[in-house]
This record gives C-alpha cells, sequence and structure tokens, in this order.
C-alpha cells in the first residue's frame, strides 16, 4: 500500500481556545486533492503548523511523507522537510513596494531590481500559470485588490515545486465569486503538477471548488465528516 503524503492519527492539540484541536485521522494520498471544513484563522494555522512539524501535538502522531514530525531531528532538517510544503496562508510577507515580478522572483534570487532575465521568465511563467494578467505583472503588489494579493501568494507557494500544497484559509476575505475563481484554479494547477493539495478553511463552498473530496471538522470528538456538493447554503 502507498505511503500516504499526509496522515493524522489521534491527534490532540491544546491552543487556549474552548477546546483543543482534535483530528482523529485523516489521510492523503499522492496527488489527492481534500478540503477540510470548519477550521476557522486559528485552527487553520494551528494545522499547518502540525502538518509542517513547527508544531508538535500532545497527543497522537503525525506523518508528512512517511515520516513522524516528531522525529525531525534539529533544525536543518526541518528545513529541509519544509521545502516540500507549498503553503499559501496570509502570513506569507509580500513585499508591497515592489511588484508582482519582482515578489515571484524572490524564492529564486535576492538579486531582484531587476531580476535577471532568466530568472524574470521563470516569475512571469508563475505569474501567467496562477492566472495573474500580464498587465499586473509590472505593477505594486500594494496597488493589487485582495484576489491578485491572494493569487501572489499562490504564486509564490508554487515557486519552489512543492509535493504538498496547503492553503491556510485561502479564501478569507475574498467575494463569493472570487473565492470560487480561486479554488477551481488551484485545483486545476495542482491537478497539472501532479500535487497533493490540502486546505483548511471555514469557507465551504471553496473547498467544494479546490478539492474533490470535502470533509467538516467536528470539534468536539475530531471526526471528520465527508460533505457533498449542496450541503452548504
Amino acid at each position: 500500500m502507498p505511503t500516504p503524503v499526509l496522515a493524522f492519527d489521534g491527534v490532540i492539540k491544546a491552543y487556549g481556545g474552548l477546546r483543543p484541536l482534535r483530528l482523529r485521522q485523516l489521510r492523503v494520498e499522492a496527488g489527492e486533492h481534500i478540503g477540510l471544513a470548519g477550521f476557522d484563522q486559528t485552527t487553520a494555522e494551528l494545522f499547518v503548523n502540525l502538518v509542517t512539524g513547527a508544531t508538535l501535538p500532545d497527543a497522537g502522531t503525525v506523518h508528512a511523507f512517511g515520516h513522524a514530525t516528531s522525529a525531525i531531528a534539529d533544525g536543518d532538517e526541518w528545513l529541509q522537510t519544509l521545502d516540500r510544503f507549498g503553503i499559501v496562508t496570509e502570513r506569507a510577507v509580500l513585499l508591497d513596494q515592489l511588484t508582482v515580478v519582482q515578489n515571484l522572483a524572490m524564492p529564486f534570487t535576492l538579486d531582484i531590481e531587476p531580476p535577471p532575465d532568466d530568472v524574470r521568465a521563470r516569475a512571469e511563467a508563475i505569474a501567467e500559470e496562477v492566472g495573474l494578467p500580464a498587465a499586473s505583472w509590472p505593477a505594486r503588489v500594494a496597488d493589487l485588490d485582495a484576489p491578485g494579493r491572494a493569487r501572489v501568494r499562490l504564486g509564490r507557494a508554487l515557486a519552489a515545486g512543492p509535493a504538498l500544497l496547503i492553503l491556510e484559509h485561502a479564501s478569507a476575505g475574498l467575494a463569493r465569486a472570487a473565492a470560487v475563481s480561486l479554488g477551481t484554479d488551484v485545483r486545476r494547477i495542482a491537478a497539472t503538477r501532479r500535487i497533493a493539495l490540502v486546505a483548511a478553511t471555514a469557507d465551504e463552498p471553496f473547498a467544494h471548488a479546490v478539492a474533490g473530496r470535502v470533509f467538516r471538522l467536528e470539534p468536539a470528538s475530531g471526526r471528520l465528516t465527508e460533505r457533498r456538493r449542496g450541503w452548504f447554503t
């Protein structure tokens, strides 16, 4: 049986809320796209930190790419593991006074004023892939609307060629149509790249746009209940 890209078993993590985050069982196979509804901004951030090993569970185990996050020996090993994740989150810093292309060039080089021609070409290819119109590429990120900034964050997450794309409350602040459009595009990109995807969100329509299977977390028990389209309003 193939090793899951991500596995949670009996995870409990206290974080100062009314109850700890509980996640009884989760399996994400290679190339699978999973939406997890019922996560507010705080629990989505905690979930991502558990996935990457930045936070360890109080009980239970998290395995990423077949290895327990609790077995990561030191900071160097953790950074090597982190390179396999692409994380779409508002916590990712964008440099507002730099252009879209400069922001997307930063994962490749710090020489961005201007970027070398080969790096510029890579950044522009990512901008096109994530649906940023060419007219926006020389614009300052500060001048983009919320959907545009979300797509820049998506591009930054994809730049390193991750094996698992994680979305942390990625549709927060977006209107319904923009959120669904973003989710549809993320799902297409993940399928084209043949990478796994997990979206932790409070936005169920977005979850259904971005993922082939959607589960809702029951906070008290930690069970994940599969949701079908049409179960939300």
